[in-house]
C-alpha cells in the first residue's frame, strides 16, 4: 500500500490579478504578455484556457472568485467578504454578528463636495502602524453593540451585533481617485457613513499620523467598513475530494476561505501581501506543507496591489517574481514526489487603467508531472493564448473538479 507522499500532489498557484487589458504603451499586449515567464509558459504546455470565476451579476472581488477556484459555487456559498476576514482571525460569530472588513484608508477633502479617496490601503500602512491605530480606537469607537479587531497592515475587522446587513457599501478599493463624497454626505441615514464620520477627528492628529505626515507618509484618516456578511456554510474540501488542503496566502480573506474550507494554514516568515513579500519562503514551506498534505492553495497578492496602485513597472515585476521566485523553485521541488499537477491563474482581472477589479474571464493552465518534466510543446501563458486555446470553463467552481480528477495519459 502506497504511503500518503506516493499520492498525487496538487498546487494551485494563484497570481492575484495577475490578468489585465492590452495597454498601449506596451504596443498592445498585457503585463503578462511581455512579463517573462517561462514556468507559466511551461505549465501552459499542459492546457490552456479561460475561466469565468466571477457569475454574472456579483461584484469581482477576490473572495467570489476565490471561492470559484476552489470548486464552491459563489451563488450558492458566498456571504460577504466580512465572516471570511473573522475567520482568519479566529473569530467565530454569533447567530446575530455581521462582520465587516474594514479599512484605514486615506481620504482628501478637497471641498465638503469633494472627497477623494487616495488610498484604500493608507500607502501601504504598516502593520504595526496600523494595530496602534486601531488599539486606540477601541475605547473611543466602540459600544456595546460594535468590536473592532487589529488585523494586518490596513486591514481590519468591525464585527457588529444585529448590524446593518443590508446597509450600501463601497468596496475602498474600486474607487480609487473618484469623488465618495455623495457616499459620505448621504442624509439617507446609512449607519455605515455615519461610522466612518465619527472616525475622522479621532483619526485626524493620531501620533501615527502625525508622524507619517512628518515623513512625507499618507495618513490612515479614515476608517471604512465594506464587505459585510453572516458566516458562510462550505462543505469542508477533504469531504468534496478526499484531499487534504492547506493554504499560503499574505492576505486574510484567503486564511478565511481556508478556515471553512478546512484547511491548514500554513504560515511564510516575511509574507506581506506587497512586492517585498518572501516569495522563496511560500515555494519553500508550499514543498514542506506537501510532505503531509494533498493540496496547496498558493495564493500571491503582489500584482494585485500593484494594479491598484497603478504601477506598471511594479505589476511586471511581480508577475516575474512569481515565476522566478516561486514557480521555479516549485517546479524543482516537486520532482522527488511520484505524481503531481501544478495549475497557475490569476483569481480575476485586475486591470491597470481601472485600478480595480474586472468580471470577465480569467487565464488558467495546468499540466501533470509527465507532461511538466517532458516539457511536450512549446507554450505562452497570456490572456490571448488562453482565448484561442478555445478551452473555457463558464461555471468556475467546476474548473477544480477537472484539475484535480481528469484522468489523462500524462
Amino acid at each position: 500500500m502506497k504511503t500518503r507522499n506516493n499520492r498525487r500532489k496538487f498546487v494551485l498557484l494563484v497570481g492575484d490579478g495577475m490578468a489585465d487589458y492590452p495597454l498601449e504603451e506596451l504596443n498592445g499586449k498585457t503585463p503578462l504578455e511581455v512579463a517573462n515567464t517561462p514556468n507559466m509558459d511551461l505549465i501552459a504546455s499542459g492546457r490552456i484556457g479561460l475561466v469565468r470565476t466571477i457569475p454574472s451579476g456579483m461584484e469581482p472581488g477576490s473572495d467570489i472568485a476565490n471561492l470559484s477556484l476552489l470548486g464552491y459555487d459563489p451563488l450558492k456559498y458566498h456571504t460577504g467578504r466580512g465572516p471570511l476576514e473573522a475567520a482568519a482571525m479566529g473569530l467565530r460569530l454569533g447567530p446575530g454578528e455581521v462582520a465587516f472588513r474594514m479599512n484605514l484608508v486615506t481620504l482628501e477633502w478637497a471641498s465638503p463636495a469633494e472627497i477623494i479617496m487616495v488610498s484604500h490601503n493608507s500607502g501601504n500602512l504598516p502593520t504595526p502602524e496600523g494595530s496602534r491605530i486601531i488599539e486606540t480606537l477601541k475605547g473611543e469607537i466602540e459600544d456595546p453593540c460594535i468590536t473592532i479587531y487589529p488585523g494586518i497592515s490596513f486591514r481590519h475587522l468591525l464585527v457588529w451585533e444585529d448590524g446593518p446587513e443590508a446597509a450600501l457599501t463601497l468596496p475602498p478599493h474600486d474607487y480609487l481617485g473618484q469623488n465618495v463624497a455623495s457616499y459620505l454626505n448621504s442624509e439617507d441615514g446609512n449607519p455605515i457613513t455615519g461610522f466612518i464620520r465619527k472616525s475622522w477627528p479621532l483619526l485626524k492628529d493620531h501620533p501615527v499620523n502625525v508622524k507619517r505626515r512628518q515623513e512625507g507618509n499618507l495618513a490612515a484618516n479614515s476608517l471604512w467598513p465594506w464587505g459585510q456578511g453572516r458566516p458562510p456554510h462550505l462543505p469542508l474540501f477533504e469531504k468534496n475530494y478526499g484531499l487534504k488542503g492547506g493554504v499560503i496566502s499574505a492576505v486574510d480573506l484567503l486564511h478565511g476561505i481556508g478556515v471553512y474550507a478546512g484547511f491548514e494554514p500554513v504560515p511564510v516568515e516575511g509574507a506581506t501581501g506587497y512586492l517585498d513579500t518572501n516569495y522563496g519562503g511560500k515555494a519553500l514551506e508550499a514543498l514542506k506543507a506537501l510532505e503531509r498534505l494533498d493540496f496547496i492553495f498558493l495564493h500571491v497578492e503582489a500584482p494585485d496591489e500593484a494594479s491598484h496602485n497603478g504601477s506598471l513597472k511594479d505589476k511586471i515585476q511581480a508577475i516575474e517574481d512569481i515565476d522566478r521566485k516561486v514557480l521555479g523553485p516549485l517546479l524543482e521541488g516537486l520532482r522527488r514526489f511520484d505524481d503531481y499537477r501544478v495549475m497557475v491563474t490569476s483569481d480575476h482581472l485586475t486591470p491597470l487603467i481601472k485600478r480595480t477589479h474586472s468580471p470577465e474571464p480569467a487565464p488558467f493552465a495546468w499540466a501533470g508531472k509527465g507532461e511538466i518534466e517532458g516539457n511536450v510543446r512549446p507554450a505562452f501563458f497570456s490572456e490571448e493564448d488562453a482565448r484561442k486555446s478555445g478551452l473555457f470553463h463558464e461555471d468556475g467552481h467546476d474548473l477544480l473538479e477537472s484539475f484535480l480528477l481528469e484522468d489523462r495519459n500524462q
